[in-house]
């Protein structure tokens, strides 16, 4: 969590996340460029000026386990605010309490954080706090401008909502409306507590970029949300801090994908000296790395024995091999790295923290992963991660002083 700095407002962040969702099945888990929807609510909260506590609001033990994942507290709701018809207002009323009444002190502003919202920045967060702390408003909320016409059905034929059909202006001699984008709301929290909703007294508008308004109801939003996410989201790529191992596809991910043959039927593939190299600084590192295979091709076991690391091939549930050597080696799936470039990789994708996608990837992969490198599969794609964790020159990091 934040700390908080002496004489600093508190500001507690609740994001509801329920179990049960009709349109979507598990939705607020549902990874979007590999983080579940819950995890980016909760590092977008985190990440954002002001905001001294992170709190999800769930009835789910898996949304509770990955909030805490993510840095986050977690308050189980109870079945009677934990229904279709539910108000979010009573899950963050809920929270408050359970807040106030385990630290033991008041909160000054509380916000209203919605999972549905994937592309919410910390920024965005910032600035609705900002105007709350600063005695600007009572209450803040994300809109994004809109010039749109409105229109509505009516007995005698449509009719304009927000103008005259008769008078068509010109989009910049019009001023602008505002649509609320559903993604956060800042409230004074005593303010909260008498009015029971989330507007009242002066409120303020946060205005965010129109391109990033996205709300997930149905399976076509997630579908949209993961396409978006490559082009929408802050590029982000692991350092050496987070990460404790490196699993590695073998086809595709350290080759080019091809399979050459001779005339006995013999198969031979093709690697990239720089993932080598790449692989032995990271062992030099400290890092363990495996190769993780469904080829049963004895080619994957002598290129692992050539890089000196363990491998686990001709495996039909890569997931399961993944989760079984995780807690043999006593390492956190959440802080391993892994590197897979087709759908048979997503289940792997699913379990770990840093899920990457070489370029070359199949267009699915790539849009389930946190991160996608600029090379190609077999052509030095591991030596790029090696290269995010260790630098451009492979040194092994210096521990820091305890």
């Amino acid at each position: 969590m934040p700390e908080k700095q002496p004489n600093a407002p508190v500001v507690v962040a609740v994001v509801p996340a329920r179990g049960g969702s009709k349109g979507v099945p598990a939705k607020n888990l549902a990874p979007v460029a590999g983080i579940p929807l819950v995890g980016r609510a909760v590092r977008a909260c985190l990440g954002a000026a002001g905001v001294t506590d992170v709190l999800v609001s769930t009835d789910d033990p898996a949304i509770e386990a990955a909030a805490r994942s993510f840095g986050a507290g977690a308050v189980r709701r109870p079945a009677a605010i934990a229904g279709d018809t539910a108000t979010s207002e009573s899950a963050v009323l809920h929270a408050l309490d359970a807040y106030e009444a385990d630290r033991g002190r008041t909160a000054d502003v509380v916000l209203l954080v919605q999972c549905t919202s994937p592309f919410l920045t910390s920024r965005e967060i910032a600035d609705a706090v900002a105007r709350i702390t600063s005695g600007a408003a009572d209450t803040a909320f994300t809109a994004a401008p809109s010039h749109g016409f409105l229109w509505k059905e009516a007995e005698d034929g449509a009719t304009g909502v927000n103008h005259d059909k008769a008078h068509r202006p010109r989009r910049q001699d019009r001023e602008p409306e505002y649509l609320e984008t559903g993604a956060v709301y800042a409230m004074d929290a005593a303010g909260f507590r008498t009015h029971g909703h989330r507007f009242f007294g002066r409120t303020a508008l946060v205005v965010t970029d129109p391109a990033r308004v996205l709300e997930i109801d149905d399976p076509h939003d997630l579908a949209r949300a993961k396409a978006l996410a490559p082009l929408l989201d802050e590029p982000a790529t692991p350092t050496f801090a987070d990460v404790d191992a490196v699993v590695l596809d073998f086809d595709g991910t350290q080759t080019d994908d091809r399979v050459h043959l001779d005339a006995e039927g013999r198969e031979f593939v093709s690697a990239h000296r720089g993932d080598g190299l790449g692989i032995a600084a990271l062992r030099r590192a400290g890092l363990p790395v495996l190769i993780l295979s469904t080829e049963q091709n004895p080619v994957v076991a002598a290129r692992a024995r050539k890089l000196k690391i363990p491998v686990l091939h001709g495996i039909d549930r890569k997931d399961l091999a993944l989760k079984e050597w995780c807690e043999a080696e006593s390492i956190d799936p959440a802080r391993v790295l892994y590197a897979g470039n087709d759908v048979n990789d997503l289940p792997c994708f699913h379990l770990v923290g840093w899920p990457v996608a070489v370029g070359s990837a199949h267009d699915s992969v790539r849009a389930a992963a946190r991160a996608v490198t600029v090379t190609p599969g077999g052509f030095g794609a591991i030596r790029e991660i090696a290269a995010w964790l260790l630098g451009p020159e492979l040194n092994t990091p210096t521990p820091l002083p305890n």
